[in-house]
């Protein structure tokens, strides 16, 4: 059972599973061990794989839990950090030291199933030649949105090598795995392409919320074209994460409330899906986990495109989605041959 800390104002997410009750750690690490390719695994075996056996539907002694916003400034040592380093939090991203530190912070101090990447949804907009900006108050900013179809035609590569244009988030997950040293697993993650759009198009989370949708409408092809270049960064980055060193990813649709639950299923989903299979297709054994925020409706069909673990957002009803997701699966069986797992967020 999990709460919301009043204290710190943060969320924790429990991943809640229909699996039966079993200890049997070593039996489990071992399982873990040989169902993995990831290296830093074999460097450092995983002391605590709670959280994977959780996702791939095993057996497991208890729930697992991990912070959804893991650093933040509900930890003193993240402040004293950020006053100590002179820098941001945008400025921290840009140092794999900074990243690993800040990703560790929560680990030290709570007694969680897992870390996350210390990151931002928004770099691999950056990565597009996009600039963010962090004025302090008012949240992440676009300063410069896209303006036109002929200005992302103008400015807006149709790939980009993410070694390159994002080695320093690459770098920093194996930077991580190096300091977790085996603690718990590592959570990547990435915006999904909708989410990316609305920020490249409108600026901000605050202002100009209806211009995603205006370009749907309005410029359709352009539209495609741009979640397409989003889609494959999306799986490059996160394809990148694991080989690294992540031991699961997360896609993070953090805008699902600023379009339409038609327009959803026709732009966003097909992303998600795609997303979904050429991650499986490059890393079939690692968990992915999808956050639809604010269109949780969409929870089945995450279930049908085959994601392992599907987010709820703090106004699902977790005990109807799990009996949707239980039901599909009876009368229309999964990709992976049993029901999705569910993450609570409180």
């Amino acid at each position: 059972h999990m709460k919301h800390n009043k204290e710190t104002g943060d969320n924790v997410g429990p991943l809640i599973i229909s699996a039966p009750k079993k200890d049997d750690s070593v039996a489990a690490a071992a399982a873990t061990a040989q169902k993995t390719t990831n290296s830093m695994n074999v460097k450092y075996p995983l002391q605590n794989d709670l959280m994977l056996r959780a996702a791939r539907g095993e057996p497991v002694e208890r729930t697992p839990i991990w912070l959804f916003r893991q650093a933040g400034r509900h930890l003193p040592e993240y402040e004293a950090y950020k006053k100590d380093t002179g820098k941001n939090f945008l400025r921290l991203l840009d140092d794999p030291k900074d990243v690993a530190e800040c990703t560790m912070q929560p680990v030290r101090r709570y007694d969680v199933d897992a870390a996350i990447l210390f990151s931002d949804i928004l770099v691999v907009a950056e990565a597009l030649n996009i600039e963010v900006q962090m004025p302090g108050g008012v949240g992440i900013l676009v300063p410069n949105p896209i303006q036109s179809p002929e200005d992302f035609r103008n400015r807006i590569p149709t790939s980009v090598d993410v070694h390159d244009k994002l080695k320093h988030v690459i770098s920093a997950v194996t930077t991580i795995k190096e300091e977790l040293k085996g603690k718990v697993p590592l959570i990547g993650f990435s915006a999904a392409p909708w989410t990316l759009m609305y920020y490249m198009l409108g600026g901000s989370s605050k202002k100009n919320q209806d211009i995603g949708e205006q370009w749907l409408a309005e410029h359709p092809e352009e539209s495609q074209a741009l979640l397409d270049i989003l889609t494959n960064t999306v799986i490059d980055y996160m394809s990148a994460q694991v080989d690294a060193g992540a031991d699961m990813v997360q896609v993070f649709e953090a805008m699902g409330m600023f379009i339409s639950e038609e327009n959803f299923y026709k732009w966003a989903m097909p992303c998600l899906v795609k997303i979904h299979d050429g991650m499986k297709a490059r890393h079939p054994d690692v968990p992915l986990l999808c956050f639809t925020r604010g269109a949780t409706y969409s929870a089945v069909a995450l279930q049908q495109a085959g994601f392992d673990i599907i987010t709820m957002d703090t106004e699902t009803d977790r005990v109807a989605t799990r009996a949707a997701l239980q039901a599909d699966f009876e009368a229309n069986g999964t990709k992976r041959g049993r029901t999705a797992g569910g993450q609570g967020n409180l």
